[in-house]
């Protein structure tokens, strides 16, 4: 009989795409497969990729549960902290009848383990209930993950909640903490982002405390990350948690590990990708292109929009845009018509991608990234320095280090402004500083790969991972 892992991602894309990754790892190394997504997300998958995209295989099936948000079929990332309450609240009665479900099932092996997004820590309640080893992945960086493990400490230290609003704008975030566990010199604006408030019951800081606090229960934290890259937080982490599990880059690990085309083929994109930006790139010179892509979450103001387009235009360079369809707030992302003949033979505009694949591409030489996570260690895994604007989240925590640890990021500091963005275009593409980015990129790709090849750091932790804790049910 297979062990059968049960695989249930956080239901956000920047979530369900490294936790799809590692389902497919399982199932290359004997796993039976059941991956949860919420109902909403189901339908939205259907809608990207096809029904054919969620019928899943004999041994790698797809279920669903309600998010306990009202029904709707929009195509875009619903409110967070609203997703946040309602799963903490309604989460664990529809997970503990599908696990349940599937133990009577004559269809499947019974569940021997659980690897669940650390931000959904109802279901560890399942978990202890039936008895199910329970494993939980935190899909964002080791030092944003850092961050949110001190959040209880800011408001014992009363950091947080802020005295009043102009604490944003007048310094204080500049305040350095120096007793962060492995991160010298981080500064309060360094922090995730949720912080920067006034509210003491804010959904987002004490859910983030919740969820910290509750991976102490779990057999194991999962990390994306590898070892060399994140090596002094991770040391921190160790003491605080009796298993942390770097498998990172997934992406590498999983170009090396998944074989069958059947399970290649499987995606997690919630938006239709446009494969057209390829053939484009194929005509372009080696390093020429600058790839702009903010994510899926974050949203620009109308203005901001202008100001990037405009920079972008200014700064002479080729580039590759990703305008999601709900980029804008409260709008359609229309740019003026004058703007088509300006920068027209030199860019190419579209709604969404397979961003590992244009990443991966020769043409492409720098990255305008929101500092994402999954967006960050892509970039690493394929050597491209970035021009970072962080939104939310631990975006500003990615964002330092790529900037100063790292040695691989430009910030946009403060507004958004057109000569900043044209300015720090040109720098990266063809400045002194930008050589030297790139340089540091190829190095960090080298041991990116290292990590990630039989025998590196994060092939053994994976080794680790299943044999001596998944498998031990």
């Amino acid at each position: 009989m297979k062990p059968h892992a049960v695989l249930i991602p956080y239901p956000a894309q920047g979530h369900i795409a490294p936790v799809l990754k590692l389902a497919k790892l399982l199932h290359a190394r004997g796993f039976f497969v059941t991956f949860v997504n919420t109902e909403f997300n189901h339908s939205r998958l259907v809608r990207a990729r096809g029904p054919e995209s969620v019928s899943g295989l004999e041994d790698f099936q797809f279920k669903t549960i309600p998010d306990g948000l009202p029904f709707s079929d929009k195509d875009s990332t619903q409110d967070i902290p609203q997703l946040c309450d309602s799963l903490r609240k309604n989460g664990l009665p529809p997970f503990l009848d599908l696990i349940k479900n599937l133990n009577e099932s004559t269809e499947c092996p019974k569940v021997s383990c659980i690897v669940s997004d650390g931000v959904m820590s109802f279901t560890l309640d399942a978990a202890e209930q039936l008895g199910i080893p329970e494993v939980v992945f935190f899909t964002t960086s080791a030092c944003g993950f850092m961050g949110y493990c001190n959040y209880g400490e800011l408001v014992t230290r009363g950091l947080f909640p802020l005295k009043d609003e102009s604490q944003i704008t007048n310094g204080f975030l500049d305040t350095v903490l120096d007793w962060v566990p492995g991160m010298k010199k981080i500064r309060l604006r360094d922090f995730p982002s949720f912080v920067r408030t006034t509210d003491p019951e804010d959904i987002m800081v004490n859910y983030n405390i919740l969820q910290t606090k509750n991976a102490t229960r779990a057999k194991a934290v999962i990390i994306n990350t590898f070892d060399e890259l994140e090596a002094e937080v991770l040391d921190a982490l160790r003491e605080k948690f009796d298993t942390v599990a770097t498998i990172g880059p997934l992406q590498l690990l999983e170009q090396h590990e998944v074989e069958k085309p059947e399970i290649k083929s499987i995606g997690s994109s919630l938006w239709k990708e446009d494969d057209a930006c390829i053939a484009w790139l194929n005509k372009r010179a080696p390093n020429s292109v600058l790839y702009v892509n903010f994510g899926s979450i974050t949203v620009l103001s109308p203005q901001q929009l202008l100001e990037f387009a405009w920079g972008l235009a200014n700064s002479g360079q080729y580039f590759l845009w990703i305008i999601r369809p709900d980029l804008v707030s409260g709008d359609s992302a229309v740019l003026p018509e004058e703007y088509s003949e300006e920068v027209s033979g030199r860019a190419h505009m579209v709604g969404w991608c397979n961003q590992e694949q244009v990443l991966a591409h020769p043409s492409v030489g720098g990255f305008l990234t929101h500092s994402g996570w999954n967006s960050t260690v892509e970039g690493i895994s394929e050597g491209k320095p970035m021009i970072c604007w962080p939104f939310f989240a631990e975006q500003q925590t990615n964002c330092r280090y790529a900037c100063t640890d790292w040695g691989t990021g430009l910030e946009i500091e403060g507004e958004v402004e057109r000569e900043k963005v044209a300015n720090l275009v040109r720098v990266l593409m063809e400045g002194e500083k930008g050589k030297e980015m790139r340089k540091n990129a190829l190095e960090w790709k080298e041991k990116a790969q290292l990590a990630a090849k039989p025998g590196g750091s994060s092939y053994k932790n994976l080794e680790f991972l299943i044999n001596e804790i998944l498998l031990k049910n």
